[in-house]
């Protein structure tokens, strides 16, 4: 072997044994988690809720910055270009690694440029309407619909938001066709939606649970395989009658694409310790949040889950030709 050759020989080796030294020590200093989204909403709630147990179980402080814009790709196209080290990591969500790749040009490959760290939760949508609507149940919301096309008109948070591609999926699925109108927020719809001045939402349990308990708004379904422990009384789609409308925007931590897989496996550990504490479980049900089961919580559910949801909501995305805006 040549001179240069062992030379190159001896510094990989060296990086290999460094590598593998600081990652059995990780962590070292304070982990810094994006949330693509401004303080006080229900994605930077799950994060701190989770991150306060977080620290315990790996030591060393955990700072959260958020970092809002264009639908959370300022934050995600930071963290794809970080330091592969396990200090910087991102919360994502349904939006940010899924729908994000079929609406807007990205800088970063949302599935390459990221290592999934763990699956913390998931939150469906609820169906709801204005006591206006001239609808008791699901099966009469849609008849109503299919009675009067493209009359009914349907609030969304705005183009490519969950509840604008669930609205989607549900005229794709029911046959029915309604008008969208995109708000600046959750918020203003939802006072639309109580004035009866739209029709319908696919919204948040968080936003619409308290005015459904209020009597201000209706409730038909969940969409999910199960009943939601904020809103027990309201029956899933399933149940409904309308099978199949599952549409749910979860929450994980994902690192950078080349993250030492023990640094992954460190995280991952102490993100799911954080989900079996009964604290943490009781605070994010009281922000909407179901958390998945252990088996699911996992690096691997995560990346298999990203799969699936591409497969299911690219084509719907790319069908509408939703484009950002």
């Amino acid at each position: 072997m040549s001179t240069l050759r062992k030379i190159a020989a001896i510094i990989v080796a060296s990086t290999a044994l460094l590598t593998a030294a600081s990652a059995e020590e990780f962590p070292t200093r304070p982990i810094t988690i994006l949330v693509p989204f401004a303080a006080g909403g229900p994605i930077d709630t799950t994060t701190r809720i989770v991150a306060d147990r977080m620290r315990e179980s790996l030591g060393q402080t955990i700072i959260i910055e958020n970092v809002g814009g264009a639908a959370g790709s300022l934050a995600a196209a930071r963290v794809a270009k970080a330091m592969p080290d396990g200090y910087t990591l991102m919360t994502g969500i349904w939006g940010t690694h899924v729908a994000n790749g079929a609406i807007y040009s990205l800088t970063y490959d949302m599935k390459a440029d990221f290592a999934p760290v763990a699956l913390l939760s998931s939150n469906p949508l609820l169906i709801v309407s204005s006591k206006k609507t001239p609808a008791n149940n699901l099966q009469e919301l849609i008849a109503w619909l299919k009675a009067n096309p493209d009359k009914a008109t349907q609030g969304t948070s705005g183009v490519g938001s969950v509840g604008h591609i669930g609205g989607l999926f549900f005229q794709k699925i029911t046959g029915t066709k309604f008008q969208f109108v995109p708000y600046r927020g959750l918020a203003p719809a939802m006072q639309d939606l109580m004035a009866g001045n739209i029709d319908l939402m696919f919204d948040t349990p968080a936003t619409s649970l308290p005015q459904v308990k209020a009597g201000n708004i209706r409730a038909y379904a969940v969409t999910s395989m199960s009943r939601i422990a904020s809103a027990p009384d309201v029956p899933t789609v399933d149940e409904a009658g309308l099978p199949n409308l599952h549409i749910s925007t979860w929450t994980a931590f994902f690192a950078p694409k080349g993250t030492p897989k023990e640094v992954v496996a460190k995280l991952s550990a102490a993100a799911m310790a954080a989900l079996k504490e009964p604290n943490v479980q009781k605070r994010l049900a009281e922000v909407g949040q179901d958390i998945y089961p252990p088996e699911q919580q996992t690096a691997e559910y995560l990346a298999k889950l990203q799969d699936e949801e591409i497969k299911k909501w690219w084509p719907i995305i790319k069908d509408a030709n939703i484009k950002a805006q």
